[in-house]
């Protein structure tokens, strides 16, 4: 126990742990690695209540959040007038330097993510402000959960560079999700997340199935918040694809590659099921005709009149 002890304390911090039979054999496992900003430690076994308060803050400040993310079993943490049960689905961001409380039994099991309290408020001073539960069993949080996961499964086998990198990565859709990306467009992340959904539409843009629903799934964030962020953009995800694929017809028409391809093969390969709405569409984005787009506007064979 005293090895625990420990190991505990020299990772999360000194706190004051108590069990319920010290003559029982200990049970508790805890795997860990540390970089010169982030940590991470898988945490298994033993019934126990760990307090960390006042006193022992002031005499082992440490300056960062823990993420707990459970993997079995149930766990109750309490820090200031917030409290609640996390179980696996249900993650929690502690500020370790205020007074917390945590308990769990034996089959608990766990993965702490550990990072620095700066990284959190030069992100978010909302997310910085009290501690978050946050879902896990969907959307964003789902995707942190299978994040955090695989880089715990991973991580030796990863550069001190690259497992900051990861954790890097983990920390921004960390306080995206804290900020409730699946319901709201945290305004100072939109920008970035404009971009990766305008990067994923002109990658995907020849995708019959392409819409709103697949971009969220493919990028970890809900239907709506993509929703959001577009709109702020002033656009939305319908008019985003249909855009995207009217510019990459309009490359293929002019692309001598294509020369073979009639108007409506390329329609078609663009996502368009009518030649007919794509006409109608590429006239009113570029002013022109489909046919006035190809090179010296020759008819093509196959091409309607």
């Amino acid at each position: 126990m005293g090895d625990w002890n420990d190991a505990f304390t020299g990772l999360h911090g000194a706190s004051r742990i108590t069990v319920t039979d010290r003559t029982a054999p200990w049970t508790g496992r805890l795997v860990s690695q540390r970089s010169r900003t982030y940590g991470m430690a898988l945490c298994s076994g033993g019934q126990e209540r760990v307090i960390r308060d006042t006193r022992h803050i002031k005499a082992d400040p440490r300056g960062t959040y823990e993420l707990l993310v459970p993997l079995a079993g149930t766990a109750w943490v309490e820090q200031g007038a917030s409290s609640g049960e996390i179980r696996p689905g249900v993650m929690a961001l502690c500020d370790i330097d205020r007074p917390l409380s945590f308990a769990h039994d034996d089959d608990f099991r766990s993965i702490s993510l550990i990072v620095p309290g700066s990284g959190v408020a030069g992100r978010s001073v909302a997310v910085a402000r009290e501690p978050q539960v946050i879902d896990g069993g969907s959307g964003l949080g789902r995707v942190i959960r299978t994040m955090v996961s695989t880089l715990q499964e991973e991580r030796e086998q990863l550069s001190e560079a690259s497992f900051d990198l990861a954790c890097d990565r983990l920390l921004d859709l960390l306080c995206l999700a804290a900020e409730g990306a699946g319901d709201s467009a945290p305004a100072g992340q939109r920008a970035t997340v404009e971009a990766e959904i305008r990067r994923y539409v002109r990658r995907h843009a020849c995708d019959d199935d392409l819409d709103v629903v697949g971009i969220a799934r493919a990028l970890g964030w809900s239907a709506r918040y993509i929703q959001q962020v577009l709109q702020a953009a002033g656009t939305t995800s319908r008019d985003l694809i249909r855009r995207e694929r009217l510019h990459l017809a309009r490359t293929r028409l002019a692309s001598a590659g294509w020369a073979g391809h009639s108007i409506a093969q390329v329609a078609h390969s663009c996502g368009f099921g009518s030649h007919a709405s794509f006409s109608t569409a590429f006239r009113k984005e570029f002013g022109m005709s489909p046919r006035d787009a190809r090179p010296d506007a020759l008819p093509q064979p196959g091409d309607p009149g």
